[in-house]
């Protein structure tokens, strides 16, 4: 059973996220912290295995607790939880150490599909008795092979980010994934065509009054 502490300043949100929690199989919440403070107290005592944080706390970010923990030498898994969409948010998320990244309002299958996600990296962890290239491959989402490279202009991060929110809504226009990943919308037309050109992307055109609008979905 893998232990599970909810961060978040919102008294509602936060028993509605431990509530999400309690439904997926091999996990349970063993605390609720609603400020910076309270969730180094609550990961230092509960020792967790995974902490699901908000970025917005009344005492500090949400980014600042994870450098915290990680300058602290904990290396609980950490899947941060909000509203914030801008890229340096994100960004620094992933940098910082966050497993995982979610945006909320998010549905309970959306949080159960990153718990299970975080569940299985685990366990392929402490199954392993050696890392090899196969394994490090399933664990970072490789296929063997190296990435196609990105045009000039075009980051890695970023372009993963503009995946996520393909997948999260299920299909986006361009202007829908550049409010969710927080670049203009010429930025996410190039991103969402260059994912179409190779063939990770299918697109639909929605007809209405004017020009088409281009609706982006993962390639079937």
């Amino acid at each position: 059973m893998r232990e599970v502490l909810v961060v978040d300043d919102d008294f509602m949100v936060a028993e509605i996220h431990r509530r999400f929690v309690e439904q997926v199989d091999g996990f349970r919440a063993v605390g609720v912290a609603r400020t910076g403070a309270e969730a180094l107290t609550a990961a230092r005592t509960l020792r967790p295995q995974l902490i699901l944080l908000d970025v917005y706390l009344p005492d500090m970010t949400g980014l600042e607790v994870l450098q915290r923990l990680r300058s602290g030498g904990d290396g609980v898994g950490v899947i941060m939880i909000t509203a914030a969409r801008e890229l340096d948010t994100v960004s620094g998320a992933l940098d910082g150490g966050a497993a995982d990244y979610l945006i909320k309002p998010f549905e309970f299958d959306q949080l159960k599909a990153k718990l299970e996600a975080f569940a299985s990296r685990a366990d392929a962890l402490e199954s392993a008795g050696g890392v090899d290239q196969s394994l490090i491959d399933s664990l970072f989402g490789g296929a063997g092979a190296p990435s196609p490279m990105l045009p000039k202009g075009l980051g890695v991060e970023t372009g993963r980010l503009v995946l996520d929110a393909v997948n999260d809504a299920g299909e986006v226009s361009a202007a829908e994934c550049a409010a969710r990943v927080g670049i203009s919308r010429v930025s996410a037309r190039r991103y969402l065509e260059h994912y179409l050109s190779t063939g990770t992307l299918g697109v639909r055109l929605q007809y209405g009054v004017g020009r088409p609008e281009r609706r982006y979905h993962a390639a079937k």
